[in-house]
């Protein structure tokens, strides 16, 4: 049970605004905050930074 209250799967949002997402996991302790990677979108065919979506 405390695997997932230390490392929560998550979704990434592109900020291109085309809707794609990708589902990982974070470390909790390490990442309290929001997470933002940049990432490959392929809708936008490029690399767009991805927020966490709660």
């Amino acid at each position: 049970m405390a695997r997932n209250e230390i490392r929560p799967i998550v979704k990434l949002r592109s900020t291109a605004g085309t809707g794609y997402t990708y589902v990982t996991r974070k470390n909790r302790r390490n990442d309290p905050d929001r997470m933002v990677l940049k990432k490959y979108d392929p809708i936008a065919r490029r690399h767009v930074d991805f927020k966490e979506d709660r």
